[in-house]
């Protein structure tokens, strides 16, 4: 029974609206959750078209079908985000842990203390961040230090406390870097105003805080308290040179945040940008493992529900690079093309790349290369039965459409990888029609009988793209050639990836995770790659040769002409006269007409 006769009741009766559904397994364990903006249609669509391997896995794990309507998309861009967070299904995207970037504390007490954390504790406390680097938090506490004179120590500094003089100043009073609010020499809304400055600068809008400061100034100018003038002034000219040596990438964008993402296999990579006041103040790059095939609009839909509610961020306008599949409410989503909003799409880009390349290098340095590669072969020729160690691959490959044009490729490697410079093409000389088994045959004893004569090491193993019927033409050259036993052959079939040996009626399937199907499947697809790139090639100048090339009069400008302009010989052949004549004159259309009205 398919899958969607399994659930063809349940799917029947999906509603036609957003909301949220969750694939379950027989154990009432929540697999997958899922956001649609039509329920109806989102579900169906598992069930309708192929999925990958892991989405087939999930399907046969699936016991019932879950779904809660809401009343629009951002609610239910928000509940799976949730309902991610609280279950953690096994299938659903895993957001990579940033334990280790720090945060600046706004800590929710009385006299409020700001320090730099990693971990982040929700007592009302307020948190800016995260911050990529370290630096970065060292230079924004050194200027708010510079500026204000704030505690750092831990004392319980209430109303009762201060007003009994339980306490006594300390060293940072005398020093000049306290008020000492714990003896009553300062205010709480004197320091809470200090904390309103500090919350605007930790957010980037230095710009208003700094026109806020000049009237404040003015103000202590106009009533003769020219010393509290002086200072506001020497807060004014730190925060000036602070803001002088912003990265601006904007004098006219005022508050938006920009997200961007890329892919590298199984992980995302969603960047972050939040640009005040023109200037970017706070950058931040999430990871994101995809545990089955997922579209990146919904991937950039999660990442940037999470990082704004993550980062607290109210940006009125979020910049994208394309649209997400559910977009929030009461925001302005911006795909820019050009100009100043497109130039910070590829700034972000930039960011999310780079941070991407560092963490595969960071995966990669755990293993040498020459050690990763030498365990990957070895469980190759472990899994493969074979008596030495294959450092040589060879994969060959078909190609024809409808019989037309067939031709043969064969990719090789070497240590684990291409190697380019020993690729090769076939065309196929002795073969009439599509006869896949004939022209494998042909191939590999043309391939070999030259090796041979050449004499030239043969791979330890040969890998035939195709199942029993391919295999066994293969080897009819390897034995008429008499190498049979000196290397290892193997044939994959494509619908189940399943590994045929000579002889053997019955395939032995490799675990689809293993290292040593991953390099099967590689040198497969490579060689596919290669033999379709080269079939085109010769399709499409086959096509030409038919269509224009007999045309007399007809030189290779014209036909430049006449391509670049209709794209395909067909459309050449329906044209209009008129049309035809604007392109290549009278004398040329005539040719052309009469050409294809004898051909039909």
């Amino acid at each position: 029974m398919s899958h969607k006769d399994r659930f063809k009741k349940i799917l029947s009766l999906l509603p036609s609206k957003p909301g949220i559904y969750q694939f379950i397994d027989t154990s009432g364990t929540i697999l997958y959750i899922g956001k649609a903006k039509n329920l109806r249609k989102r579900v169906n669509s598992y069930f309708t078209k192929n999925q990958s391997g892991k989405t087939e896995v999930l399907l046969r794990r699936t016991e019932d079908i879950r779904h809660l309507v809401v009343d629009n998309e951002s609610d239910a861009l928000l509940l799976e985000n949730n309902l991610i967070k609280r279950h953690q299904p096994r299938y659903n995207i895993l957001l990579k842990d940033d334990k280790t970037f720090p945060w600046i504390c706004i800590k929710k007490e009385s006299f409020p203390r700001i320090f730099s954390t990693r971990n982040t504790i929700r007592d009302g406390s307020i948190y800016f961040g995260p911050y990529t680097s370290g630096l970065m938090v060292k230079t924004l506490l050194e200027l708010i230090r510079q500026i204000y004179k704030l505690r750092t120590c831990s004392l319980f500094l209430s109303d009762k406390n201060i007003t009994s003089g339980k306490f006594k100043v300390c060293l940072e009073y005398h020093m000049g870097n306290c008020k000492a609010p714990c003896i009553g020499h300062q205010s709480e809304n004197q320091y809470n105003e200090n904390i309103q400055e500090i919350k605007d600068i930790l957010k980037g809008n230095i710009s208003s805080l700094i026109d806020h400061l000049k009237s404040l100034m003015k103000t202590y100018s106009s009533e003769l308290r020219y010393e509290e003038a002086q200072q506001v002034k020497e807060k004014i000219e730190i925060l000036a040179g602070f803001k002088s040596r912003s990265a601006v990438v904007s004098n006219t964008i005022k508050n938006v945040d920009v997200f961007t993402y890329t892919q590298d296999g199984d992980y995302a990579y969603v960047n972050y940008l939040k640009i005040v006041e023109g200037s970017v103040i706070q950058a931040f790059t999430l990871e994101l493992k995809i545990r089955v095939e997922e579209e990146k609009e919904s991937v950039l839909g999660y990442a940037i529900t999470e990082i704004r509610e993550r980062l607290a961020s109210d940006s009125p306008e979020i910049i994208v690079p394309f649209n997400p599949d559910i977009q929030l409410d009461r925001v302005k989503y911006t795909v820019p093309k050009t100009g100043e909003k497109f130039k910070l799409i590829e700034l972000s880009e930039r960011n999310a790349i780079y941070y991407k390349l560092e963490q595969k290098k960071k995966r990669n340095d755990l293993v040498k290369p020459q050690e990763r590669t030498g365990k990957n072969l070895e469980r190759l020729k472990n899994d493969l039965h074979m008596s030495e160690l294959p450092l040589h691959i060879e994969c060959f490959d078909n190609s024809n459409i409808m019989g037309t044009n067939p031709v043969a490729a064969c990719v090789v490697f070497r240590n684990g990888k291409p190697s380019k410079k020993d690729y090769r093409h076939f065309n196929i000389k002795t073969v009439t029609g599509p006869d896949d088994f004939s022209s494998m045959e042909e191939i590999v004893y043309r391939r070999y009988k030259r090796l041979i004569e050449e004499k030239t090491s043969l791979p330890q193993l040969v890998i035939i793209d195709g199942g029993k019927g391919q295999l066994s033409s293969a080897m009819k050259s390897i034995s008429a050639l008499g190498i049979r036993d000196k290397l290892t052959v193997i044939g994959i079939a494509k619908k189940l990836e399943e590994i045929y040996f000579p002889g053997d009626s019955v395939p032995i399937y490799i675990d689809k995770n293993s290292i040593s199907l991953k390099i099967i499947q590689q040198l497969r697809n490579e060689a596919h790659r290669f033999g379709i790139s080269f079939h085109r090639d010769k399709r499409s100048s086959a096509m030409l040769k038919s269509g224009l090339d007999e045309i007399d009069g007809i030189g290779i400008k014209t036909k430049e002409i006449l391509l670049n302009h209709f794209k395909s010989v067909e459309k050449i052949r329906s044209a209009s006269q008129e049309e035809l004549k604007i392109l290549v004159g009278y004398s040329k259309t005539a040719k052309i007409i009469s050409f294809f009205n004898n051909r039909s």
